[in-house]
């Protein structure tokens, strides 16, 4: 199989030897991943861009400002996003959006960020990558009001209502190990819904690794185990999910990776 993670975690507290990784990654047969850097403290926005740039024939990084930080970021803060957002290299906004299972940041806090990073994409006509856990209605709104159409939703695990409006809205659907799981039959139907050429796969590491890997720290090379999901549900080999999966995260991310040979 030919795959790309379209959505890892890589700092150093959780992976200290990135490289190690990359090469297990690589013997799965992983040719690239998306990396996401954000705010993991008021002036810190983590490892990912110089982890990317140590490996930049696999690793193409993003930048954002998550719902759960929203209420900790200061006007630097911001001020540092749109530098880092515009760097030729970062692929994307984000990962941003609503959390209101956690609700770690106030909801009118997350609001704020979520469309002020809509903008942001918008004004650097880069894609965003969304993040929404209990909060389709108004993430759908967001994303309705700001006239955004252009990204993927990560690690989606609503139902069948949900991806066809995340469709209609003209994003993707990207898919971690959760839909491998026995008790994930809603997100298996929206899966099985949504057309094999909207479809990502990723890993968001270092959690959710799918099985048979559950309970263990999740990483890039295990995103094969959702790829074989996603063919199963698409009624189609996993060869074939891999390489479309891989093919609309290329193409949604402006990604030069080489697929074809």
């Amino acid at each position: 199989m030919k795959l790309i993670d379209a959505h890892c975690h890589l700092e150093p507290k959780d992976f200290p030897a990135a490289g190690e990784v990359i090469a297990r990654a690589r013997a799965q047969g992983v040719v690239h991943a998306i990396v996401v850097g954000q705010l993991q403290r008021p002036g810190d926005f983590g490892a990912a861009l110089d982890c990317a740039r140590a490996h930049r024939d696999f690793l193409t990084p993003t930048m954002g400002i998550h719902p759960h930080d929203a209420a900790a970021a200061l006007p630097a803060d911001w001020a540092t996003l749109e530098t880092l957002c515009a760097l030729p290299e970062v692929c994307a906004v984000g990962e941003t959006g609503l959390d209101y299972f956690y609700d770690h940041s106030p909801r009118r806090e997350q609001l704020e960020a979520f469309h002020r990073q809509c903008g942001l994409a918008k004004q650097l006509k880069k894609p965003l990558v969304v993040h929404v856990r209990d909060a389709h209605d108004d993430c759908v709104e967001v994303l309705k009001s700001e006239g955004v159409h252009d990204g993927m939703i990560h690690c989606f695990t609503g139902d069948t209502d949900a991806a066809r409006r995340y469709l209609d809205q003209g994003f993707f659907i990207s898919v971690s190990g959760v839909v491998t799981y026995k008790k994930s039959e809603a997100l298996q139907a929206a899966v099985a819904f949504t057309p094999l050429e909207r479809l990502m796969v990723e890993t968001d590491s270092p959690y959710l690794a799918p099985i048979p890997f559950r309970g263990k720290k999740n990483e890039p090379g295990y995103v094969g185990e959702t790829a074989k999901k996603v063919g199963e549900l698409k009624g189609v080999d996993a060869e074939t999910a891999a390489l479309t999966c891989a093919k609309n995260t290329a193409g949604l991310l402006h990604l030069t990776v080489r697929l074809d040979g």
